[in-house]
């Protein structure tokens, strides 16, 4: 008995720092899959015990601990119960009508609002007590100031950064977060605005908890949400749960994130029952309403294998370990790779050297991770050198104890990798078949060490047609793809510069302001950091990072290069207007009159209007030239009253 209190306490302690680290911003102490593994053996301590110790992880809710004036909840936050099984969501259902969704993976908000206006934003905390942070609404996508519903409206939702806003962020910033859910909540804490609305943070509603109508219908308060202009969590119903049909959408959703196409970071599916009031009658069970719903959470698979070697891999900011070991096949796919993160989570681990045995997963279907070292062979050694300009590298620790990797040379070669990739990506100048792994090889070659270097790569083709997994065919259309990205636009080409805090509507905004000759010009010789922050969206610390970039002599001189194999395409400036002012449209299939759907969304724009991609009762107008079609949007559109316009009727009365 001694042994088993022992070590219940020991459980209690590591999971309720890991929950500390990872509901407060600090990082990562170990896996979701860890961490239920842990939680689960807890469980059947306490219920072999009978005993259950006060702080104990299963009798209480994890909480953000965000600085900030404290304010009870309306209505109680509470968790809800996790399983793996399908059958108990069969057993739970009940036959009655249910919905699965996102259990998305950021900071959950309760966002309220009286006689249409937002009268606050309070994180979820404890789940009673939680921080009001109303100050930064501005700062969040997704929750807009006024509304129609006049009544009063509790609403809760996450608050969540896209894995590609994150990975820009990082390559931004040079910051050094573990993961989208890490910079949400470290941004949440911020008190600037403006520097919390640089994260791109987007709040989406999960239910709407309370409102004055009476809906006692789940799906029908998400639908009231989406009419009012929210854009709440993706759903799907289930008339008659059982077996087949909840484990056919959950594999729907799963393979939406196996396959990438979800946007936001997810640990699992959301069920809960379509009659609101029928939920609301279960018992409160420890933390959790039993009839709240469920989280689903999947089985992550793993496998048993083999260290072969650790990789230092040098990025922007750091030099990061990754583990690299014998093959195994996970989710489908073979696996022979993994980040190891840091100096920390390798000490953490208790990794060895070459012959050390692993158990690695793929966490949450996407990303491979060792989660334990099962034997230890050898010794963990750190490179003092850094693997690709041989300058010192020193072990660095946050202020959250987190030891990290890092070259000490300043123009260390390997650092611009990914600003590389950047440049030739879509967004930047669009050369295709230039990975990251093949600008690995162009530098450690020597062959790129800035960006007009790119155009040159024709003087080495044999030299490069020789590498191993190349070819001429290869090399040939790669080549194709530099001489056509010598053509491009003031856009693109300041996207791809890796400009701090410059990305795509940064750039726009700065185009649609300037021609680029002219914008760096005026970048290089004016006398005040916040030039460009009257232009709306910019703001001062954009405009000083942008600035400063340029007024740096060798950015400059990098840029002169590049510009000398470049035809710069000037946009035409777009004239503002009013035409549009104050409607709401939605575009569907082809056009003719515009280029593409988004030069006839930027005109709208251009004209005071706002284009959204669902209809809904406050769109004004749909823009379809297949007036007739019997596609969703159509049947909305008519189910609505609302008028559908082709896009020559569009030209007539708004051009």
């Amino acid at each position: 008995m001694e042994d088993k209190m022992i070590l219940m306490r020991s459980l209690v302690e590591q999971l309720n720092q890991a929950s500390d680290v990872y509901y407060n911003g600090k990082g990562e102490l170990m896996t979701d899959y860890e961490w239920d593994a842990k939680f689960d053996q807890l469980k059947k301590l306490e219920e072999e015990t009978g005993e259950v110790l006060p702080d104990s992880p299963t009798n209480k809710v994890s909480e953000d601990t965000i600085v900030g004036k404290k304010e009870e909840h309306e209505f109680a936050a509470l968790s809800l119960a996790k399983t793996k099984l399908v059958s108990d969501l069969v057993k739970w259902a009940e036959d009655r009508p249910i919905w699965i969704s996102w259990k998305l993976d950021g900071l959950t908000l309760v966002v309220t609002y009286d006689n249409g206006k937002l009268s606050k934003i309070v994180t979820r905390g404890n789940g009673h007590i939680g921080t009001n942070i109303t100050h930064l609404a501005s700062a969040i996508s997704g929750i807009p100031k006024t509304i129609k519903e006049k009544g009063h409206l509790v609403i809760r939702g996450e608050a969540v950064i896209s894995y590609t806003d994150f990975e820009q962020f990082i390559i931004e910033s040079e910051g050094d977060y573990a993961n989208p859910r890490n910079l949400a909540s470290g941004s949440l804490s911020l008190k600037d605005a403006e520097e919390v609305k640089q994260r791109h943070i987007q709040w989406i509603p999960f239910t709407l908890v309370y409102t004055e109508q009476e809906i006692n219908s789940w799906g029908e308060r998400m639908q009231m949400l989406q009419d009012l202009g929210f854009k709440p969590v993706e759903r799907t119903r289930i008339e008659h749960p059982d077996e087949a049909s909840i484990q056919a959408e959950i594999d729907r959703f799963t393979q939406k994130v196996t396959d990438k196409t979800n946007p936001y970071p997810v640990d699992g599916l959301v069920i809960c029952y379509d009659d609101t009031a029928y939920a609301a009658t279960g018992s409160v069970t420890g933390h959790h309403a039993t009839r709240a719903g469920y989280a689903f959470k999947w089985q992550d698979e793993h496998a048993d294998t083999e260290l072969d070697h650790i990789e230092w891999s040098c990025a922007a900011n750091t030099i990061t370990p990754v583990a690299v070991f014998k093959p195994v096949e996970l989710e489908g796919t073979t696996v022979k790779r993994a980040s190891l993160c840091n100096v920390s989570e390798c000490e953490r681990l208790g990794i060895g050297g070459k012959g050390s045995k692993l158990q690695v997963i793929k966490a949450n279907k996407i990303i491979p991770k060792v989660i334990n070292v099962t034997e230890p062979m050898g010794i963990f050694e750190i490179p003092t050198k850094c693997p690709v300009c041989h300058a010192e590298a020193t072990v660095k620790e946050s202020e959250s104890g987190t030891k990290t990797l890092h070259c000490s040379n300043p123009h260390c070669a390997a650092k611009q990798i990914k600003k590389f990739a950047r440049f030739v990506s879509k967004e930047g100048l669009n050369i295709e078949g230039i990975s990251e792994q093949t600008i690995w090889k162009l530098v450690n070659e020597g062959l790129i060490s800035e960006y007009a270097d790119f155009y040159h790569l024709n003087n080495y083709a044999y030299e490069i047609a020789a590498w191993d997994g190349f070819g001429k065919k290869s090399v040939t259309n790669m080549l194709e793809s530099v001489r056509k990205s010598r053509q491009t636009d003031g856009r693109h080409l300041l996207y791809a510069l890796n400009i701090p805090l410059c990305g795509g509507d940064v750039a726009k905004k700065l185009i649609e302001r300037y021609p680029v000759k002219e914008l760096i010009e005026t970048a290089r010789l004016c006398m005040f950091d916040d030039e460009f922050a009257s232009i709306d969206g910019i703001g001062p610390e954009k405009s000083a990072k942008f600035i400063g970039w340029f007024k740096d002599d060798t950015n400059f001189s990098h840029v002169q290069k590049l510009m000398k194999e470049l035809e710069i395409v000037e946009q035409e400036p777009v004239e503002k207007g009013s035409a549009c002012d104050g409607l709401t449209f939605v575009i569907t299939g082809d056009v003719h009159h515009y280029k593409n759907r988004n030069e006839l969304k930027a005109y709208i724009e251009s004209q005071g209007g706002k284009v959204t991609g669902s209809v809904s009762k406050s769109t004004n107008f749909l823009i379809n030239n297949d007036a007739a079609s019997q596609s969703s949007k159509n049947k909305k559109a008519h189910e609505l009253n609302i008028p559908i316009i082709t896009e020559d009727e569009f030209v007539e009365k708004f051009g």
